[in-house]
């Protein structure tokens, strides 16, 4: 038996048995390195290396930050200028989520902090408005994952560190393809409205409505601008941008909307401690890869491609499937870590831009969020609806169906993501 063999039997092995994911791969790492007769203390010092880099710092910071946006009050704000925007017509609550998943993504940078966020209001409205509690969930958990695509984004920042690539590049690269997959729920959820006669209560659309709702949530209005015009501008840094949305949040929290409360504070970092003790998984991963590199899996996985399929186009629509088989079953994070240095350089090889590829895996991990057994976005989504994760699964059925096009779509027109960062910082050399 091969060497390469026994290091997959054991990681399968591993995770069948229900072992964390982040002691499967360390101990799959071991078990390498043990049999290609390196020293386990590479182990150690990798594990030392990857938890190094200062844009790490990124992701805590931003999971903060959404947070105490969530609970300071600038979610509920962002819901009523949605609100107000929509109007009163069929599945007007349903796009209200949508929206204001897409405003709250641009300063969360998690999926399933974007769903909690927004869901924990719109879906108890949805409810009591007569919208079907299954398909109230499955809005709130499809939209939600918009928070990993629509910039900043945490699983961006994780691809730009294993693919040594651009951070403000790669949010950049996240916006139109965000917006267009935000466009496509809409549409998905008004058909699904009209045909079940949900919605068409309340206020129609009307200009001073939407403009009282603005006036009143400006700071929320502004945060992504600060935000993300910070780091366009050339303001500060990514990491520089995650601290700075903190503080703003902590000071319109406090001093503006007067909502942050101590308790609301302290669960704010209990909360971010939660959510940031998944980076223990890329210790490991990064590690993982290395070792994947001695036993030249990239170059094997490469050929193996080759062998399948000599188009571009048929490869990423392999890599897609099997990312998005590895998606039910496997954290987003870890996917990143693990699977970009086996596909990148085979990708690369055949004239793939790495940009394109980091969203187009961020998107196939957006799919992750949605089908079980893992599904990030159907547990929260479960959770706030008291309802079965096999109900809101079903539900999110035909919500899958747009980011599947975006996919598609991606592979055949990559200007939709190369674009903008063309136009800002220049195409590639």
């Amino acid at each position: 038996m091969s060497a390469s063999l026994i290091v997959v039997l054991c990681f399968v092995g591993f995770t069948l048995l229900g072992m964390p994911l982040f002691a499967a791969v360390g101990l799959t790492t071991a078990v390498a390195l043990v049999l290609i007769d390196i020293p386990v203390t590479l182990l150690a010092q990798n594990a030392f290396t990857a938890l190094q880099p200062f844009p790490l710092l990124t992701i805590p910071l931003f999971v903060l930050a959404g947070r105490l946006m969530e609970t300071g009050g600038m979610a509920s704000r962002m819901i009523a200028i949605a609100q107000s925007l929509v109007g009163a017509y069929r599945g007007s609550m349903s796009m209200v989520t949508i929206f204001g998943c897409a405003l709250f993504a641009a300063l969360s940078g998690s999926g399933p902090a974007t769903t909690a966020a927004i869901g924990s209001v719109t879906i108890p409205e949805m409810v009591r408005q007569g919208y079907r509690p299954r398909f109230a969930a499955a809005v709130a958990a499809s939209a939600g994952a918009l928070g990993s695509m629509i910039p900043p984004s945490n699983l961006m920042i994780i691809y730009c560190l294993v693919a040594e690539e651009l951070i403000p590049r790669m949010f950049l690269a996240g916006f139109l393809p965000g917006i267009a997959v935000a466009l496509m729920l809409m549409v998905t959820a008004y058909v699904i409205s009209v045909r079940q006669g949900y919605g068409s209560t309340g206020e129609r659309f009307s200009f001073r409505p939407l403009l009282r709702a603005v006036w009143h949530g400006k700071w929320a209005v502004f945060a992504p601008v600060l935000i993300l015009g910070g780091i366009y501008g050339g303001v500060f840094t990514p990491t520089e941008a995650a601290s700075v949305a903190v503080f703003y949040a902590l000071f319109v929290g406090v001093f503006v909307y007067r909502e942050l409360t101590w308790q609301r504070f302290t669960e704010a970092l209990k909360f971010t401690a939660l959510m940031s003790g998944i980076l223990i998984i890329i210790a490991p991963s990064l590690a993982f890869g290395q070792v994947l590199a001695f036993y030249d899996m990239p170059q094997a996985v490469q050929a193996f491609l080759d062998t399948i399929a000599a188009n571009p186009f048929w490869v990423m629509v392999i890599v897609g499937l099997i990312l998005i088989a590895v998606g039910t079953f496997m954290e987003s994070l870890a996917q990143i870590i693990l699977f970009t240095p086996i596909f990148l350089p085979g990708l690369v090889a055949m004239g793939v831009d790495p940009i394109v590829f980091g969203i187009f895996m961020v998107m196939s991990c957006e799919i992750g969020f949605l089908t079980p057994p893992l599904g990030g976005n159907l547990n929260v989504a479960a959770r706030l609806t008291n309802i079965s994760i096999e109900q809101v699964s079903i539900g999110v059925l035909p919500f899958i169906l747009p980011y599947i096009i975006m996919m598609l779509a991606m592979i055949v027109f990559p200007e939709i993501i190369t674009f903008l960062p063309d136009l800002v910082y220049g195409p590639r050399l």
